[in-house]
């Protein structure tokens, strides 16, 4: 096995909750890059309820990348206010190129800066931490990359200050961005909340007490319907017209006034909205086939150097989970993060309707995990301060 083969070698695990295990992560190749973004003022934009803005922001990272790279296999990671992911050093000129253009059309179109950086893994083990990663199978179609050991989270720290950048490329050419889509509605809790979970280890903890605890936190979760999933069966909702057709429209290439591709849009979506409402294949595309997919392919829930989780939540398991939280901060084991909305959010990228391999980032609609990573850094510098 080559480096650059790396990910594409390694081992789909089927179940979730063997995740939890630090054995199933396998460290990154000392050679590859890692690449990591952030919306610079996420939580003001939050609260300028422009958040699916920040969403298909994020999303548009991976969809660049996926788009870039023509099928090759990476890992990355979408953390609602940006995204992450690796690759190896024959593609770097790819991703800083992808980067550079990504935080000019992001300015240009919704006026919102986004922070870029690319460091060596090499850097981050000269650090102390590591950059170890997971492949988990979705179905047989679809897998998202799980992150463990530190070095993540680290390389973002150091990319808020300032350390590593991409630049804008405002000369370069707009982002291949087919695919990205951002056109359902938000989706109304079922079962009270839906809540918003960021756990990462405590300075100084080991990962196998994390580990532990990571497992007892899904085996809560696993007590509500279906672990959490926050999208039902029926799928999300779809509403006409779509809620996010202009940042979709933006979001599409070509040299057409944006009036004229939000008409296109407008005319698709009324057809693809017949299509799933009437559940009845035309065809290639079956509708009731592709929300399945849609449900198995949703990432509510991932490890991306902690876990993070979108719960479909009832009261009593928000309490418990809470309290589990509590407990080990007071130990120093974990810092954490939680944040209650009444819907969830799910953004897409979908090469071909009549194809498996769709994705979909699913988050809380009312600030998500970036509301909850800044009540997370909020309770971490009030300790700090009473320490």
């Amino acid at each position: 096995m080559t480096t650059d083969t790396f990910y594409a070698s390694l081992p789909k695990v089927r179940d979730f909750s063997a995740l939890s295990d630090p054995s199933v992560f396998a460290p990154l190749p000392g050679d590859w890059l890692l690449c990591c973004t952030d919306i610079v003022n996420s939580t003001g934009l939050v609260k300028a309820g422009r958040y699916k803005t920040v969403n298909m922001v994020g999303a548009a990272v991976i969809a660049a990348m996926r788009n870039a790279l023509e099928g090759e296999a990476f890992p990355y990671v979408f953390g609602g206010d940006g995204a992450s992911f690796a690759v190896p050093p024959g593609r770097r000129g790819t991703a800083q190129r992808v980067l550079g253009s990504l935080r000019s059309w992001t300015d240009a179109e919704y006026g919102v800066s986004l922070r870029a950086a690319v460091l060596p893994v090499s850097r981050i083990r000269a650090e102390g931490l590591d950059a170890q990663v997971a492949r988990y199978a979705a179905s047989e179609h679809a897998d998202f990359a799980m992150f463990s050991g530190g070095g993540l989270a680290w390389a973002e720290a150091q990319m808020k200050a300032g350390a590593f950048e991409v630049a804008p490329a405002p000369q370069a050419p707009p982002p291949d961005l087919a695919g990205l889509s951002c056109r359902w509605s938000n989706t109304p809790a079922r079962h009270g909340i839906i809540l918003s979970v960021v756990a990462q280890p405590a300075p100084g903890s080991s990962l196998q007490d994390f580990a532990g605890l990571a497992a007892e936190l899904l085996e809560l979760a696993a007590e509500l319907e279906d672990s959490g999933h926050p999208v039902p069966e029926s799928g999300p909702r779809l509403r006409f017209p779509p809620e996010g057709l202009t940042l979709e429209a933006k979001a599409s290439r070509g040299r057409l006034p944006l009036f004229l591709r939000q008409l296109y849009l407008l005319g698709h979506c009324a057809f693809a909205a017949l299509l799933l409402l009437s559940k009845r294949p035309a065809g290639s595309f079956d509708p009731v086939h592709y929300l399945s997919m849609l449900r198995a392919h949703s990432d509510f829930r991932k490890f991306d150097d902690g876990l993070k989780m979108t719960l479909d939540c009832t009261p009593a398991i928000r309490d418990r989970i809470r309290h589990r939280l509590e407990r080990a901060a007071a130990e120093g084991l974990v810092q954490f993060g939680l944040h209650e909305q009444d819907a969830a959010m799910v953004t897409c990228i979908v090469p071909s309707p009549v194809e498996d391999d769709h994705i979909h980032f699913v988050d809380g609609a009312a600030g998500g995990y970036t509301q909850a990573a800044a009540n997370l850094a909020a309770a971490f510098v009030s300790g700090r301060k009473t320490a």
